[in-house]
């Protein structure tokens, strides 16, 4: 008998070999218009490093033959794929996507699936689409320290083969003198060995596309270039355990890293997770973000009841003691699943946060007992209004596009406030 295929989840990511040939088959039983599928080659930027090496329909195969688009048909698409060019350093990531040609969704789209083969291994990675999305990134190939691993993204863009290819650095107008250099090997210009040993060869593609949309969501709040320490606090209480186990909160926290990657002075998010006690974790970074939340939890005292003004306390002593800046606002988001019971002492917290350039965004998960979280515009004694709060049903289905604009919400005008009355001294 055959070996049993493995099943990797979206958001999970495995080892496969260093060299050798990997077969990428997207393929699905029914799609209510043709499903064109691509390849991406990215550099250390993120970005393609020429349209050459962008792999579809109209240009199946890279310049070096590093990546072909072998067959196609109205059921699937299969990719070759070189493994040892992210060895040699001709590119430092494959990202595979596919994008409707025409009406329909991937809500619609049935028994979507990508399956990788590699070494006598067949990796299948699962998706299901909304009706939101008629593009999705689907997964990525990429080199991690000496590991060429693959990771299971299946996130929705909003757009369709255009703006995708846009978003990876294509130039999608083409010019002539660029189509020329594309059919030709010789005038590609490769990733320069020396930065590539001087880059650490991390996965950084997941969150170079969310911070795309940050950056839309800051320009449309009209704070494109504010500058911010950016923390996130994730609550661990037991009821929150299968959150962790199903990969929902590192979802969550990559989400809010690309948030740190655009806005932080360097670039780091501060992390805590808290239950009856609470963990002050190492800062995170796009260069090692990879299973981070896994890194962390279960901590010392995870699980049980939530306490949040002790966290909160540790927050605040944090931006205002140890790592003080009265020229930089503090933008910290409060993950909470309910059980908010120290109305008292969170209201304390708030009043006398509310003397720094500490903004507090709250987020619900799941339509739960929220208490004074829920009446924070009411809340008074405070300097300026310094919190916000809203409830998700279930984070995972909400649009990046949607989360960023709600996160920034109250953001905004709670700067102008802070500016207004000297808080935050510019």
């Amino acid at each position: 008998m055959g070996q049993q295929p493995e099943v990797l989840i979206q958001g999970g990511n495995t080892t496969l070999g260093t060299s050798g040939k990997a077969k990428v088959i997207l393929e699905w039983t029914a799609s209510p218009s043709p499903i064109d599928a691509s390849c991406f080659m990215l550099g250390p930027s993120g970005t393609v490093s020429s349209d050459a090496h962008f792999i579809f329909y109209n240009q199946p195969r890279s310049p070096l033959g590093d990546v072909e688009l072998t067959a196609s048909s109205e059921r699937a698409s299969v990719f070759e794929v070189d493994l040892a060019a992210l060895k040699a350093g001709h590119v430092e990531k494959f990202v595979f996507a596919a994008v409707l040609d025409g009406s329909g969704t991937f809500g619609d789209v049935q028994g979507f699936s990508v399956k990788v083969e590699c070494a006598g291994r067949t990796i299948t990675c699962p998706f299901a689409g909304t009706d939101k999305e008629a593009a999705l990134v689907l997964a990525e190939i990429y080199l991690y320290k000496e590991s060429v691993k693959l990771r299971a993204v299946g996130k929705g863009f909003d757009g369709g083969l255009g703006p995708l290819a846009k978003s990876f650095g294509v130039d999608v107008e083409g010019d002539s003198e660029q189509n020329e250099r594309a059919d030709d090997p010789s005038a590609v210009a490769p990733a320069a060995s020396s930065t590539v040993e001087e880059t650490p060869e991390q996965p950084l593609g997941r969150i170079d596309l969310l911070k795309k949309k940050v950056a839309i969501s800051l320009e449309k709040k009209q704070i494109a270039r504010q500058k911010a320490k950016v923390a996130v606090v994730f609550d661990a209480s037991g009821s929150m355990n299968k959150l962790y186990k199903n990969g929902t909160v590192q979802r969550a926290f990559e989400r809010i890293l690309a948030i740190a990657a655009n806005m932080d002075d360097d670039g780091t998010l501060d992390v805590w997770m808290f239950a009856l006690e609470f963990v002050r974790a190492a800062p995170a970074h796009v260069s090692d973000y990879e299973g981070y939340v896994n890194r962390v939890y279960p901590f010392k005292g995870a699980g049980g009841r939530n306490n949040e003004p002790a966290v909160m306390q540790d927050v605040i002593q944090k931006f205002t003691v140890e790592d003080s800046d009265p020229s930089i606002p503090v933008y910290v988001v409060f993950f909470s699943d309910g059980g908010v019971a120290e109305t008292k002492k969170i209201s304390r917290l708030l009043i006398e946060s509310s003397l720094h350039p500490i903004f507090w965004q709250f987020v619900g998960l799941g339509e739960a007992n929220y208490g004074v979280l829920r009446k924070l515009d009411d809340l008074p004694g405070r300097m300026v209004d310094n919190a916000g709060f809203f409830a998700l049903d279930d984070i995972d289905t909400v649009g990046d596009e949607e989360l960023y604009d709600r996160l920034f919400e109250e953001f905004p005008d709670w700067l102008r406030e802070v500016k207004a009355k000297n808080i935050l001294r510019e």
